[in-house]
């Protein structure tokens, strides 16, 4: 092959190739340049397309209202300070009031004022029309009055000392037993050895009811009916006692138990007995066969009795570490709690929420436990570190409850609820708090120890609603004793 002949062959293997199919990147090159390209003026195409304000999302800075010179210098300023935060550190004070006059003077206006703002929206956010009222005004504004003013919740001051101080010689030092009760009449029922005394707050009179026949014999439980004006009385000679307090006179006396009484509570007419030995008696006052009912499932010392507020249910503690409630109706426990690790003495229902009962423990568990007794569901608990005694909930209208204590600083404690935060320690008592009661008007609750005092503590301010409350008491009150009893 000839030279001319190589050279053009070599011609021809460098050249492109040239095919009817354009190459893919080509194509895509080709696209995309002529999507760069402009259009014509005239076409219908060019406008810029319309701004949707309903769809916007995000806000247009009006420039018109800053003040560009201070903008610029604020922005730059920032970074200015961080980059010469080390080299001027040895700056004296006249030079950085030197500089920040010339910048007032150069920018007119001061430049570290916290009204400087670099970018500046273009309106406000508009007024409401007339008679617009959002559904969220009562959320914020219910700490308002009309006025715009903000209201402030009055603090409440729980005093740290009591207000009196009464003397209690012979009271009996033992968590199972239940010797104090104050009436709806207001009289306070306190049982010291073997007599019981009565202390009317109104007149400061004291009067001696009973006592107990025998010497070695003692008062163990002491329980005032819904009304204030009959009180059962539990004794150590396994005796149910039923006294007018008014006429000062005993209308019967009523057995059946084979150990002491330790805990009573009133259904209307009915009567419960909670004995040493683990069985709960219902008595009818009314009738001459009083014994209704047995109640048995406890296996050691009944301590702690209560009715429901509404009379449905029966909540029982007893020394087995275990807590009962029973159905008015039914003779089993509808349930039976179990959680305690010491025995249970304290209990109280809730005033203010149905089916609620809140449950006090001994030194082996020092737990407020609260139930729901119609489910059975433990709802809540609270490590009080001390012995529980005795448990009551304000009636006043505030979600708060108030529990007495034993070792080591025999103190009440006043607990807000369902958050369980502590209110207030009420400390005076140099022995353990064994029995706690709550005086008519709601205000006061009464602690008995075993130091032999009583002290009167105003926790609560007075209840608003006197009339609604002595109608409770009408209702739920035994209203028909005095011509029933036997």
């Amino acid at each position: 092959m000839s030279a001319n002949e190589l050279q053009e062959l070599e011609s021809c293997l460098s050249a492109p190739v040239q095919g009817s199919v354009v190459p893919r990147w080509e194509r895509k090159a080709a696209e995309a340049s002529h999507s760069r390209t402009p259009s014509s003026l005239s076409s219908g195409s060019s406008k810029t397309p319309s701004k949707n304000k309903s769809s916007g999302d995000r806000f247009i800075p009006c420039r018109d209202s800053v003040n560009r010179d201070l903008a610029a210098f604020a922005s730059f300023k920032e970074n200015d300070q961080n980059a010469n935060n080390t080299a001027s550190k040895g700056v004296n004070s006249a030079k950085a009031e030197h500089c920040a006059r010339l910048a007032e003077s150069l920018i007119g206006e001061d430049p570290n004022a916290s009204s400087t703002r670099i970018l500046a929206f273009r309106q406000k956010a508009p007024k409401p029309t007339e008679g617009f009222r959002s559904n969220l005004e009562a959320l914020y504004s219910q700490n308002h009055i009309n006025g715009g003013e903000r209201v402030s919740r009055a603090v409440r001051n729980i005093a740290a000392a009591p207000e009196r101080i009464l003397d209690a010689p012979d009271i009996r030092d033992d968590y199972y037993l239940n010797l104090l009760d104050w009436s709806a009449q207001d009289t306070l029922a306190v049982a010291l050895g073997r007599s019981l005394y009565l202390w009317n707050a109104s007149s400061g009179d004291i009067d001696l009811l009973m006592e107990t026949k025998a010497e070695e014999s003692y008062i163990s439980s002491v329980q005032w009916s819904a009304d204030g004006t009959h009180i059962a009385v539990g004794t150590s000679d396994n005796e149910v006692l039923l006294w007018n307090a008014e006429q000062k006179k005993q209308m019967r006396c009523m057995r059946g138990h084979s150990q002491r009484v330790g805990a009573l509570a009133w259904n209307r007419h009915v009567l419960s007995s909670g004995s040493a030995d683990s069985l709960i008696f219902n008595h009818d006052v009314r009738i001459a066969d009083h014994h209704i009912g047995t109640l048995q499932g406890h296996t050691q010392e009944v301590c702690g009795l209560k009715w429901s507020l509404d009379g449905t249910q029966l909540a029982s503690g007893a020394n087995d570490n275990t807590c009962s409630i029973w159905d008015v109706s039914a003779s089993t426990a509808r349930f039976t709690f179990t959680e305690s690790m010491a025995a249970v003495k304290a209990l109280a229902w809730c005033p203010f929420q149905r089916n609620v009962l809140a449950t006090g423990a001994g030194t082996a568990d020092k737990h407020i436990r609260f139930y729901n007794t119609s489910t059975g569901v433990l709802l809540n608990s609270i490590d009080t570190q001390s012995q529980v005694s005795s448990l009551v909930w304000a009636r006043n209208g505030e979600k708060e409850l108030i529990s007495s204590h034993g070792f080591s600083q025999n103190q009440l404690c006043v607990w807000k609820y369902p958050t369980l935060a502590k209110v207030a320690d009420l400390t005076g008592h140099t022995a353990r708090v064994l029995h706690t009661s709550l005086s008519a008007d709601g205000t006061t609750v009464v602690s008995a120890a075993a130091d032999q005092t009583l002290r009167f503590w105003r926790v609560w301010d007075p209840v608003q609603k006197k009339k609604e409350v002595k109608a409770a008491l009408q209702g739920f009150g035994n209203s028909g004793l005095n011509r029933t009893l036997r």
